[in-house]
This record gives C-alpha cells, sequence and structure tokens, in this order.
C-alpha cells in the first residue's frame, strides 16, 4: 500500500472517531443563545441604550386611514374618433386639398371637385320648378271657376312637388363637391392630390379628433364589478407623462378571447398635446377600505412564506399578522405601502423584526402602548 493511501485513511478514522464522540456544551465555543436576552421595543427616534445583555426593536404605533383602492390595468392612448371622409360625388380635384397634419374646425373644406354640370342641372331645375308651380296656380284658380277637373288639379300638384324636389337633389348634388371636416381635429391622412379623379365612395382624408383623448384598456373578469363609470383615474404614459381622467365607458360584454372587459377614461381637458397608440398604465380607483400605511421594510415572511407584519400586542406578546399590499404612496413626506388586514390601530415593529418571534414577550414603553 502506498504511503498516501495509509495517510488518507489514517485521516478519515480520525475524523470518523471525533464524530462519534459525546460532547458536552461546555466543551463549544459558541456564544450564549439570544433568546435568553431581555427584549426591549423603543418608538421611532428614541436614543438607543448601549447594554450588551438587551435586544432593541423599533416599534411605531399605526392608526388606520381610509385608502382608496386602485386596481392597475395596462392600456394605451386612442382618439376618440377617427374617420374617412370619403367622396359622394364623382369628379376631378380642382383645389389643393388640406395637408396632413393640420388642424381643422368643423365644416372646413378638405377636398372640392369641379362643379361641370351640376350648376346648369340647378338652373335647369329651378326653371322646371318655376313652371309647375305656375302651372299648379292656374289650374287652382280654374277649379275654382268650376273650369278644371280635380284630376288635372292633382297630376300638376304632383308635377309641382316633382320640380321641388329635383330643385333639392341639384342643390345637393352641388354641395357634395365639397368634402367637409365632420368635425374639428387633426387632418391624419390625405389620399388624393389635384388633378386627381375621385369616384364616389374614394377617401379623401382622414380627421383625427384629440380632444379628448381616450385611455383604452381591458379590465379582467374578477376585479370588473369594482369598477364604476365616473371613476377617477391617473395614469402614467410610457414617455413618462402623468395624466388624469375619468371613466367614461365599462362594457357590458365581455373580450371573446381574453375574457376582459373593454374600459374607456376621458381624459382631463388640460392634457392637449397626447398623441394616439402610446402605452399606458391606468390606476383606476375603486372600493374605498380602512388601511394602514407602513413602512415596506416592515414587511416579513412567515415559515410557509406567506407575507405579513409582526405586531406588540396589549400583552406585549409579539403576534405574526398576514396582510394583503393594496397601494403605494410615493409621497416623499410620507412614504409606505398600504396594507389590509390589520384591525384597529396597531404596535407595528418596523426595524428588528427579524430577531423577534411569535409568542415572545417584550418590554415596551408607555409612550408606545398608549
Amino acid at each position: 500500500m502506498k504511503n498516501q493511501q495509509v495517510v488518507a485513511i489514517a485521516i478519515l478514522v480520525v475524523v470518523v472517531i471525533w464524530m462519534v464522540i459525546p460532547r458536552n456544551a461546555a466543551d463549544t465555543d459558541e456564544a450564549p443563545s439570544s433568546n435568553n436576552k431581555t427584549v426591549v421595543a423603543i418608538p421611532e427616534g428614541q436614543t438607543v441604550d448601549v447594554n450588551t445583555d438587551v435586544l432593541t426593536v423599533r416599534a411605531s404605533r399605526i392608526e388606520p386611514q381610509s385608502h382608496i383602492k386602485q386596481l392597475r390595468v395596462r392600456g394605451r392612448t386612442e382618439a376618440s374618433r377617427h374617420v374617412e371622409v370619403r367622396a359622394e360625388e364623382a369628379g376631378r380635384i380642382v383645389s389643393e386639398p388640406v395637408a396632413r397634419g393640420a388642424r381643422v374646425a368643423e365644416g372646413d373644406v378638405l377636398c372640392e371637385i369641379a362643379v361641370d354640370n351640376r350648376d346648369a342641372n340647378l338652373q335647369e331645375a329651378l326653371s322646371r320648378r318655376e313652371q309647375a308651380e305656375f302651372e299648379y296656380k292656374a289650374s287652382l284658380d280654374l277649379q275654382e271657376r268650376r273650369l278644371q277637373s280635380g284630376v288635372i288639379v292633382a297630376q300638376l300638384k304632383a308635377a309641382r312637388e316633382s320640380a321641388i324636389a329635383g330643385v333639392m337633389r341639384a342643390e345637393l348634388a352641388l354641395a357634395k363637391t365639397r368634402m367637409r371636416a365632420p368635425f374639428a381635429g387633426v387632418v391624419e391622412t390625405r389620399t388624393v392630390e389635384i388633378g386627381d379623379l375621385l369616384n364616389t365612395g374614394t377617401v379623401c382624408a382622414s380627421v383625427l379628433d384629440d380632444t379628448p383623448m381616450l385611455l383604452i384598456g381591458l379590465v379582467p373578469e374578477q376585479n370588473v364589478s369594482t369598477i364604476e363609470v365616473s371613476a377617477r383615474v391617473t395614469a402614467q404614459l410610457l414617455d413618462g407623462e402623468i395624466v388624469s381622467g375619468t371613466v367614461s365607458f365599462l362594457a357590458r360584454a365581455a373580450d371573446p378571447v381574453s375574457r376582459s372587459y373593454r374600459i374607456e377614461v376621458e381624459v382631463d381637458a388640460q392634457y392637449t398635446d397626447i398623441r394616439e397608440g402610446i402605452t399606458a398604465e391606468l390606476l383606476v380607483n375603486s372600493a374605498t377600505i380602512d388601511a394602514h400605511l407602513i413602512p415596506s421594510s416592515a414587511l416579513t415572511l412567515d415559515d410557509l412564506g406567506s407575507i405579513g407584519v409582526k405586531l406588540i400586542g396589549p400583552d406585549n406578546i409579539v403576534s405574526f399578522e398576514n396582510v394583503e399590499i393594496v397601494g403605494d404612496n410615493t409621497s416623499q413626506l410620507n412614504p409606505g405601502i398600504w396594507v389590509s388586514g390589520l384591525t384597529g390601530p396597531v404596535n407595528l415593529i418596523t426595524v428588528g423584526q427579524e430577531i423577534v418571534f411569535p409568542g415572545q414577550l417584550v418590554e415596551t414603553s408607555l409612550s408606545l402602548s398608549r
């Protein structure tokens, strides 16, 4: 047997013997257990006494407050209206169409086609109406003198009504040579140029109404019952801009694929420079609940991995209570998170919650427990 093997076997035997020989606690150099030390809970801001035999945790008296629970929804911006203006009469473009990006008012001309014979048709219709009106009035005069039959009078009346309708059709055809903006907005697209020939139904331009802009999102079916129309909404756009608005529509029917419900939020009027299609994160106000505002560092986990906080009860016994995070407070003056699951005022351990355990007795000051 080689010398290296002999040395390895000897070391193994020594290690096994050391592990199986019983030893007293006095033989070890372990530090005394911290469970034997006194635990004192002091209020936030109080100075800690230097005493190696005392463990100190900090606690704070937290009162319940009314908190508006917010539902987080992913969405996007969308124009309230976006329509394509189409030609209702065929003809050739005779004037320069409105440029893309131009802001137009309701009734502004977007495209204009040639009048051609439409003006002549109107003059002809006016002449026919005048003739029919004269003939009808003459027949009425003859009928009063019993020189005209009722049948002839009815025919002339029908001819007069037909001539009036002809004038209306000619006037309408002439008016349709100018395609106008149906509402105030921005010209998003322009598909024709001067000299182009438009057929009936051809798109002249599209107009986008961006006042007000909408925020569109999908609410899961388990949360839709907590939202109401007119609820206030705060949203952060992808570029960091913060906007606010009001819920204007909540769908009654779910999307067949996602099983979610469409929500529309009308952005407040002061936000006038928002583009369509920007990703947004919506915070929709839902139910008003009683909650506690606590520092996020006070959260801890139990043995099962459930999130909660450690409290000091009236009998100075530490307890663990499960909580649910329902919101956050980003104010620099009083930052923290909103949690539900706690009842009434509580003595919350804010620092040192990891060195105490549920059921442990602690000493508290009068200012903390009052």
